[in-house]
């Protein structure tokens, strides 16, 4: 076999250099689509997020004094299964006339359920008898007044303690607050504000005037439902169609595509001779 020199081979050069460029690019942009990909398959959207992000500190308030009655129970009870559904980490402060920490920062929401019993009126009862919601762990330790400063104050002291980098707190209560407690309360909801913590309200069939203390200051205002209301309040959530997962899919195909049209290499084959 003899070989013929070609004295325009230089050209093919700057032309394997072009295509190793366009291979590269090609290879890179490939990559980091494929990882996109992977990125946004493990984290799926869901058509329920958390009341606070799990990346946030968050704590909830709870409020469990006399003035919770047999409506509002109910109502705590169904808000507690829908943040339970709605995944994400919360620390738990309850509350009445005095507040302590149940639930520390950062406890994921399902701990919650185990709470929501008590909340709950039971489906079946003895002939003759009335439901009753079941005797809770506070039943006797929290009987007196409202003192929803306490509460706000220990939630916010937990925040800062553990070095949040965004503060959350929600309120679940009636918000008819102890009167020699108002003065006090003032106080906190402007420390929320000057410290720019975000404060969720989820009032438990409050009373107006109760509740307009908090306009200007609260994040959101999340009205608490019974579960006669949202029947489907509590449900799992559900995940939304991936549409940025197969729109990233379809971008790898026609790079593979791409690659196999634009960075094909060059082959030499015999001519044909004629016939």
């Amino acid at each position: 076999m003899r070989f013929i020199p070609y004295a325009g081979a230089h050209v093919f050069a700057k032309l394997a250099a072009r295509t190793m460029v366009a291979r590269v690019a090609l290879a890179i942009a490939l990559l980091a689509l494929v990882i996109a990909a992977a990125l946004s398959a493990r984290h799926a959207h869901l058509n329920k997020q958390p009341l606070v992000s799990p990346n946030a500190g968050g704590m909830l308030v709870l409020d469990l004094s006399a003035s919770i009655g047999t409506d509002t129970f109910s109502r705590i009870g169904q808000t507690l299964t829908d943040i339970a559904a709605r995944g994400g980490r919360y620390g738990l402060v309850v509350f009445s006339s005095s507040a302590y920490e149940a639930l520390p920062p950062g406890t994921p929401a399902s701990a919650l359920r185990p709470l929501i019993r008590y909340f709950k009126l039971p489906a079946k009862v003895a002939p003759g008898e009335q439901p009753a919601f079941p005797l809770n762990p506070w039943t006797n330790s929290f009987t007196a007044g409202t003192q929803i400063a306490l509460g706000l104050d220990l939630a916010r002291t937990i925040e800062l303690q553990n070095h949040a980098k965004h503060p959350a707190v929600v309120l679940i209560s009636d918000l008819q607050d102890d009167p020699n407690d108002l003065d006090r309360l003032s106080q906190v909801l402007l420390g929320y504000k000057a410290e720019k913590i975000s404060l969720t309200v989820i009032p438990l069939n409050a009373a107006q005037n109760d509740l307009d203390r908090y306009v200007g200051i609260a994040t959101k205002i999340i009205p608490a439902e019974l579960p006669s209301q949202n029947p489907t309040a509590g449900a799992a959530p559900q995940a939304s169609f991936p549409t940025w997962l197969v729109a990233l899919a379809i971008a790898v195909a026609l790079l593979l595509g791409l690659n196999e049209l634009r960075s094909a290499r060059l082959r030499w084959g015999a001519a044909e001779a004629p016939a």
